[in-house]
């Protein structure tokens, strides 16, 4: 992944740690915090499937061009479907941008048909994108990315999860590994 993309392959990184931290935080039992860190750590690898001049472009995404990147996750979960796990890293690969009140992509998703992995991931990707530089835009910063979550907290994001991760970077001192 980082030899075709490097910005994905350190966020998938930060993703993966900083999910690992909420889901601690969180109290998830052992083998769900190892599932989410593991799974976050390869979250984006349907991107593989995309020209790498789409995951590189240096400006605003055509409709085309975003209705190929929205692929990613049925992607990523054909890539990973057949890998033996104690976790189901497909499914939660599959529902990374799922959102709350099912507005988002793949399957428009919404509350409890959203596992909590996927919940816990969708926060972390978010703060990360968000925080971190991208070939589009300068990094947003973390202020940014937690006012989102914030904002969203309920509606997009799950409750317990947004307040969590605002917790750890706010009173926790957590921070993003080399954003």
């Amino acid at each position: 992944m980082e030899a075709r993309d490097p910005y994905t392959a350190g966020h998938q990184f930060r993703v993966a740690d900083l999910a690992r931290a909420i889901a601690t935080q969180m109290g998830l039992p052992k083998e769900k915090i190892e599932g989410i860190r593991v799974a976050g750590s390869i979250h984006d690898i349907g991107k593989l499937s995309l020209p790498a001049e789409i995951l590189s472009k240096p400006a605003k995404l055509s409709e085309l061009e975003f209705s190929m990147i929205k692929e990613h996750p049925w992607k990523g979960y054909e890539f990973v479907k057949d890998i033996e796990y104690s976790r189901p890293l497909a499914e939660i690969v599959y529902q990374h941008h799922e959102r709350m009140d099912g507005s988002s992509y793949p399957r428009n998703l919404k509350g409890d048909d959203i596992p909590m992995e996927s919940r816990i991931l969708a926060v972390a990707d978010v703060v990360e994108d968000m925080a971190s530089h991208r070939p589009y835009r300068a990094a947003l910063g973390i202020d940014a990315a937690l006012e989102e979550i914030e904002k969203n907290r309920g509606t997009l994001y799950h409750n317990g999860v947004a307040e969590t991760c605002l917790k750890l970077f706010g009173g926790k001192g957590y921070q993003l590994q080399g954003a």
